[in-house]
């Protein structure tokens, strides 16, 4: 077990590239050195590394699945989730070449969940329950999407009806936990979904409203997800975060071990 920024690298491209990322496929399958897969929102690369692929090969391996994904599957886009230590360097602009488009660049964090395990005063009137304790999970989950929709945007994540059924499912690897205040408000949330055959839970969708922001409730959710996450079995946390939550993942105790990039093509 490590906590050095390279080991945390080294754990992170070990357990969380390729097969880890096809977890919840309805279908993958290799080509080369890419895992190819289809998801219910769309299609997905992976891949542990491109196995020294440049230049025109790497051009035919990214022009090979553009024309699997809109010829082979019904999905209106698909995501090659490149990251910034990936060789070789120019791939960005291949998949520029090629009619991708990229999303914002996000820092990749990685801690032991057990550095995060620490106790955080709360403000008065605020608690935080996991979704479906102490109330109805859909009804909980729809509280949280509208809070993330508020915060994000409205495509911040999966459906309130799909996300609560894929809880209730797996309620020993993944969970949502709320803060609300005093009228029962929901004011911030966040998922944990432990990685299928990893020592990893990965923390997600975290959000606050912004009149409730930098009181501590985001590190609290943190907290509370990282207490959970060991007893579900995982050693480690990842997160891909925004330049607004880096900051209070860092001083919860993750680490920025490198960054991460989605290039979507769309039909």
């Amino acid at each position: 077990m490590t906590s050095t920024p390279p080991g945390l690298l080294a754990a992170y491209d070990s357990q969380l590239r390729a097969e880890a990322e096809m977890a919840g496929a309805r279908s993958w399958h290799r080509h080369g050195p890419l895992l190819r897969g289809v998801f219910r929102h769309g299609g997905f690369v992976s891949y542990a590394d491109l196995d020294g692929a440049t230049g025109p090969a790497l051009d035919r391996l990214i022009a090979d699945t553009v024309a699997w994904f809109r010829d082979e599957t019904d999905v209106a886009r698909f995501e090659w989730k490149t990251r910034g230590h990936d060789r070789p360097a120019d791939l960005p602009d291949r998949l520029l070449a090629h009619g991708f488009e990229p999303d914002p660049p996000e820092t990749v964090m990685v801690g032991r969940a057990e550095l995060l395990d620490r106790p955080v005063a709360l403000p008065d009137g605020i608690t935080v329950r996991r979704a479906g304790e102490d109330g109805d999970l859909l009804t909980d989950v729809t509280e949280a999407s509208r809070l993330q929709a508020e915060v994000f945007g409205d495509d911040a994540g999966p459906a309130p009806a799909e996300l609560a059924e894929r809880l209730a499912s797996a309620p020993e690897r993944t969970g949502l936990w709320l803060a609300e205040d005093a009228d029962g408000t929901v004011v911030c949330a966040g998922r944990l979904e432990v990685v299928p055959d990893t020592e990893f839970a990965g923390l997600w969708g975290g959000g606050t409203l912004a009149a409730w922001r930098g009181r501590g409730i985001y590190r609290a959710l943190v907290a509370a997800r990282a207490r959970a996450a060991q007893t579900m079995g995982a050693v480690y946390l990842h997160s891909d975060c925004t330049d607004m939550s880096r900051p209070i993942l860092e001083r919860s105790g993750l680490v920025p071990v490198t960054t991460t990039t989605p290039y979507l093509w769309r039909r």
